[in-house]
């Protein structure tokens, strides 16, 4: 396959040579992935805020609504997600985010004429397309836009969609849903991936492949057999990955579950739990994924083990302000005291995402992504989010309304003691596995 233009030299719409190194285009196409991946958790989290009024029509259990929320998700990798990132290791991968962007959507729009569980179940099974198609030919892009020195901050910023996804999906889908109904809350978060999928198609070009990547890294891609037998005999790719999927179970929690567990602990409105807990997401989640990226870089300068150090100490220490915020009793504390938690949790993203970047070939970045993403979905999503609903029916009887935050918090302390120990881990199999003295070599 013959190179693509460069990025940094060449203007994506007319060839013509541009800034170089300094250039802000690929600030414009990281953006894009950002909006990309704002809309993808919007449109896959609008689904929390619209919970109990889905419940109350079709008499929901909620281990049936964690069905929808997880498992819906993880069938989405087994039937596109490792296609498309095998086809993102070889193709033309902003074409591949564009395309997702766009199904999604309209499988977003189609949630709002279900007319049961298994109509409902197979529409969010579309959404899912999303973080399964999009995210591996996303992240692959990047590191074909910034340096490794530079990585993990590109990769905090990129995490900002997930937050200002989650902030999003609920502040606009509770107002949608009380102006309009939760049906068309659906029909309208769905409108905007469209637009975003136009100017990823027409506007940005492909990066040359493994322009970052250290000499002697290949950017062919090997035959799958051979692909995976690279990166299960990757030791610091399985532990990132690993780690990863536990960890999430947290992030999955809070954004799934928190919203029906506030309109039972404290008897507010939709639109009151959208607007605040949507603003708590972004009070906490706009800088802690920046300051995590930040810190990484910075840390990373006197040993690369903070890459799977730092998400291991932050995903055990976002717990203590949430068990203070569920025990506060008090609306305004518990918002506040849930913004310091979740910040704390989301700096552990850009040395994750980074970290299995720089830990694999450039030929099997996406593919990589696709592995980890798949078990981010079956351990953080199709298990988590049912293991919570399940939990919370069963302590219903004894713990009243209480029951689901009781689930959350259990499920959350439980996960971050099972990352902390995967990380530690990993960070000793950066030094076995000689990942270390690799990277100190290319400086």
């Amino acid at each position: 396959m013959a190179s693509t233009p460069d990025p940094t030299t060449e203007s994506p719409l007319t060839g013509a040579p541009v800034r170089g190194e300094g250039s802000g285009y690929r600030w414009y196409v990281l953006f894009l992935l950002i909006c990309t991946l704002l809309f993808s958790v919007a449109d896959r989290l609008v689904f929390s805020i619209l919970l109990e009024d889905i419940k109350a029509e079709f008499d929901f259990s909620d281990a049936q609504l964690g069905l929808l929320g997880g498992v819906a998700f993880t069938l989405t990798y087994v039937v596109a997600g490792f296609p498309a990132a095998r086809l993102a290791d070889r193709s033309v991968r902003k074409n591949i985010v564009a395309g997702a962007i766009s199904f999604w959507s309209a499988m977003t729009a189609l949630c709002g004429a279900a007319t049961g569980f298994w109509t409902l179940f197979f529409a969010r099974t579309g959404v899912g397309v999303g973080e399964g198609c999009s995210g591996p030919a996303s992240q692959s892009m990047l590191a074909d836009y910034f340096p490794r020195r530079e990585l993990a901050r590109a990769m905090g910023f990129l995490t900002l969609g997930s937050t200002l996804g989650t902030a999003f999906g609920l502040i606009a889908g509770g107002l949608l849903a009380e102006e309009f109904g939760w049906r068309w809350a659906f029909v309208l978060m769905a409108a905007p991936g469209f637009a975003i999928g136009g100017l990823l198609y027409f506007t940005v070009i492909e990066p040359r492949r493994g322009r970052y990547a250290p000499v002697g890294m290949s950017t062919d891609q090997t035959p799958l057999g051979e692909t995976l037998r690279s990166l299960l005999a990757n030791r610091v790719f399985l532990g990132l990955a690993l780690g990863w999927a536990v960890q999430i179970m947290i992030g999955y929690a809070l954004a799934f579950w928190m919203a029906p567990a506030m309109i039972r602990l404290f008897e507010v409105s939709v639109g009151d739990v959208a607007l605040y807990l949507g603003l708590a997401f972004l009070i906490g989640g706009v800088p802690g994924p920046v300051l995590g990226g930040v810190l990484t870089d910075w840390l990373t300068r006197f040993d690369e083990r903070w890459r799977a150090w730092f998400p291991g100490i932050v995903s055990l220490g976002c717990i203590l302000p949430l068990w203070l915020a569920f025990r506060s009793g008090d609306f305004a504390v518990f918002l506040g005291l849930f913004a310091i938690g979740y910040a704390i949790f989301v700096a552990s993203q850009a040395p994750i995402m980074s970290g299995i970047q720089s830990a694999v070939e450039p030929s099997q970045r996406g593919f990589a992504v696709a592995v980890a993403l798949f078990f981010n979905n079956l351990f953080g999503q199709a298990a988590g989010l049912y293991l919570i609903g399940w939990l919370s029916d069963t302590l219903e009887p004894t713990q009243g309304n209480a029951a689901l935050a009781v689930s959350v918090l259990s499920v959350s302390f439980a996960a971050g003691i099972g990352a902390l120990a995967i990380f530690v881990w990993t960070g000793r199999e950066m030094t076995r596995s000689g990942y270390v003295e690799r990277i100190k070599a290319e400086g």
